[in-house]
């Protein structure tokens, strides 16, 4: 596969000349001929010089890795996406697809969570995907007085979203710890553990599945993952500091 031919939810391996590389995910349109978009927070050397990199500067990239989301799953069923942070940036791509009537969803829920407005990602698609028949649910740890919306943690939304428990497809990706509290809570509302995904982070250095950075259990993150279901590692999933 080409590096401009990629899968919602896999990533790329993306190399700053002289300081390192990172697992960062396509966060663009899956199409072919859509231009190649990284969604990159500047927390380490690696990702401080890619945030830092300006037009005409050059990087170095391989990939796609990894299985992504399990679109085929959508057809036919509601889906719910819940993001936390930068979390919705791998998720973007499954929102632009499947808005489009091929994709076969029935019903489209975004829950998004971060910590301020400040933080929030996509203003501009967000407020274009509510048009295009998505719920869009947002809220946030902190607010100024200027925030009218949701404040609180993203699983506490989940009784406002528009879908049918019973047959819907849940997508998560954030925190690790947002993503155990929030998995579980879909469950609790009545969504098959074997139809909740979630996409996990680890340290990845060969991105193939030979160097064993990114070990989880029985599954190599790179390689198995990043998107795994829920029912497959709920067990191992780290238990939050209370």
């Amino acid at each position: 596969m080409a590096p401009d031919q990629f899968a919602p939810g896999q990533f790329a391996m993306l190399y700053a000349f002289g300081v390192g590389e990172a697992a960062i995910s396509y966060s663009g349109n899956p199409a072919s001929d859509a231009p190649i978009d990284h969604t990159v927070r500047a927390a380490g050397a690696t990702t401080t010089a890619l945030a830092n990199l300006r037009v005409g500067d050059a990087l170095a990239m391989r990939g796609p890795y990894g299985r992504g989301w399990p679109m085929a799953a959508i057809a036919g069923r509601d889906l719910i996406i819940m993001a936390g942070g930068l979390g919705l940036a791998p998720l973007r791509p499954v929102m632009m697809a499947a808005l489009l009537r091929s994709a076969g969803a029935r019903r489209v829920a975004l829950l998004y969570g971060t910590r301020s407005p400040r933080t929030l990602l996509f203003a501009s698609d967000r407020h274009a995907w509510a048009p295009r028949g998505a719920q869009l649910l947002v809220t946030v740890d902190r607010a100024g007085p200027d925030w009218t919306g949701h404040v609180g943690l993203v699983h506490r939304l989940i009784p406002r979203a528009r879908i049918d428990p019973a047959n819907a497809v849940a997508f998560l990706c954030g925190p690790e710890v947002m993503m155990r509290f929030s998995a579980a809570a879909l469950v609790d509302a009545g969504v098959a553990p074997a139809r909740v995904w979630l996409s996990l982070e680890r340290n990845m250095k060969c991105a193939i599945g030979h160097c064993g950075h990114c070990q989880f259990g029985a599954d190599f993150v790179c390689w198995d993952g990043p998107v795994l279901r829920y029912d497959r590692i709920a067990a191992r999933l780290r238990v939050p500091e209370l």
